[in-house]
């Protein structure tokens, strides 16, 4: 299986990906209000974790200087990711990732809204410049909400996924247990909870 070809989403080049997609057909007149609905959802990333239940990850968003805040991110923005289980010691257990892009698209029929995503160093940790991720530097992630006039549709694809090896030795064990769990789809189970969580209406 290869990956999707999206305009907006990394070129798959090495390593692990995967396609979660999410999607949910509405009245044409209640497309609009539901994706508001949803927009808001997507970018109160403080509060994902609601959205997918305790076994997954919870997530906060910090600025650029490593302030935590609750705004809509943006580009320079951090988020902070607590696994359960075990995270990088000098990251104080935490994985980091990086908002590289915010892109938006409208016409008169659709509209989408994606967030890419880098694995990053720990912006708490100012003496340290390694990658405080399980995954390397190369890897992304996206996020993405879309609609028409017929269905919304939300996603996470990420791209070039591999172990961090720039890590003390059991940080890179723990490192290629967690990517291998990933790169076996247990990463895109969890994110199917969080498109799903999204698109709960119920």
């Amino acid at each position: 299986m290869k990956p999707k070809q999206i305009q907006g989403v990394p070129q798959q080049k090495s390593g692990g990906f995967h396609d979660t997609e999410s999607r949910k057909q509405f009245e044409p007149a209640l497309i609009p209000l539901k994706f508001e609905i949803v927009k808001k959802r997507f970018f109160s990333i403080n509060k994902w974790k609601s959205y997918c239940g305790d076994a997954f990850a919870a997530f906060k968003l910090y600025d650029s200087n490593a302030i935590p805040i609750d705004r809509e991110p943006l580009k320079g923005d951090f988020i902070r990711i607590n696994i359960p289980g075990p995270g990088e010691a000098e990251a104080k257990g935490y994985d980091w990732v990086e908002i590289t892009d915010i892109c938006y698209y409208e016409d008169n029929s659709s509209e989408s809204i994606m967030v890419t995503c880098k694995p990053s160093k720990d912006p708490e940790n100012k003496k340290s410049s390694h990658i405080a991720h399980f995954y390397s530097s190369k890897a992304t992630s996206t996020f993405m909400i879309y609609r028409d006039s017929t269905y919304i549709k939300t996603a996470v694809y990420g791209r070039n996924e591999s172990p961090n090896f720039n890590a003390a030795f059991f940080d890179i064990i723990r490192n290629i247990m967690v990517a291998a769990g990933g790169m076996m789809g247990i990463a895109k189970i969890q994110w199917k909870q969080l498109t799903d969580g999204f698109l709960d209406f119920e």
